[in-house]
């Protein structure tokens, strides 16, 4: 088992066999984002980026919530006294640290592990991550119309990708609670468990992706970002090339390769092939 730890009062990071805890830590304030948080996430994402224990992150709420969006006290007044060139400055880095947008091109994979509420920005940065694994008693919600504005931060961009025009709409436009149940029917979320199961199951989820090859789990997540919007033609040929790029000097592929011809040959198979 290897260990390393960095708290910071608004978030944690926490890294074990290959897994990195990302926490958000304002369970006050339910975890509801602001500038602190925000920079203690950027600073958080850099270090998993460049950490090579860690090939996978699963992001959580401490306290009731994952999420309750950001915090509207220090979010709404910046932008009552704005200039017109702050919306240019803003689109370069969204919140939850730039996952939303700027860091959402990490190489490795975050699973969100989501419970109680998960509105707002809180939904936007659950969308941002790549499998998203809800407690029973989690609570969706796009409320941003309540107060006068949309989504921002790859809220409208990620539900038309995960769940269709159709729901987007829906969602946006009534502001309307979603239950996990629900959540899970429009796709929303991968898994729906009890509450006291939810960081079991990330975990679960997060081995098996280290169970297989880095570079593959890296280059199949970058391909799959980059083939949305593009022709057919366009994306079969990006398929094919960082497909058969990703096999890379075989140095990765070739013992796991040659492990599975051995085991063809011994008659042996993994138990969930």
């Amino acid at each position: 088992m290897t260990m390393s730890t960095t708290d910071a009062a608004d978030a944690c990071y926490t890294v074990t066999d290959g897994i990195a805890h990302v926490v958000l830590n304002r369970p006050a304030a339910l975890n509801a984002i602001d500038d602190r948080m925000n920079a203690a996430l950027a600073a958080i994402w850099d270090r998993f980026a460049a950490d090579d224990e860690a090939a996978v992150a699963i992001l959580s709420g401490a306290g009731r919530s994952f999420c309750a969006g950001a915090d509207l006290k220090s979010f709404i007044p910046r932008w009552r006294g704005a200039d017109m060139m702050a919306p240019r400055r803003n689109a370069a880095m969204g919140l939850g640290g730039g996952l939303t947008r700027g860091r959402h091109r990490m190489a490795k994979p975050v699973i969100a592990a989501l419970h109680g509420h998960v509105i707002g920005a809180g939904f936007e940065l659950a969308l941002a991550c790549d499998i998203r694994i809800a407690a029973e008693d989690t609570r969706f919600g796009v409320f941003e119309l309540r107060y006068g504005l949309h989504q921002g931060d790859g809220g409208l961009v990620r539900l038309v990708a995960v769940a269709g025009i159709g729901t987007a709409l829906d969602l946006t436009l009534t502001g309307r609670p979603v239950d996990a149940v629900e959540a899970r029917q429009l796709h929303l979320v991968s898994q729906v468990v009890p509450r006291d199961q939810l960081m079991a199951a990330a975990e679960a989820t997060a081995r098996m992706i280290l169970a297989n090859g880095r570079t593959a789990v890296q280059s199949a997540r970058e391909t799959i970002l980059d083939l949305i919007g593009r022709p057919l033609d366009d994306a079969l040929r990006l398929e094919a090339i960082n497909g058969y790029s990703a096999l890379g000097d075989f140095s990765e592929a070739g013992p796991r390769l040659d492990q599975f011809m051995a085991g063809v040959a011994s008659g042996a198979r993994r138990s969930d092939d």
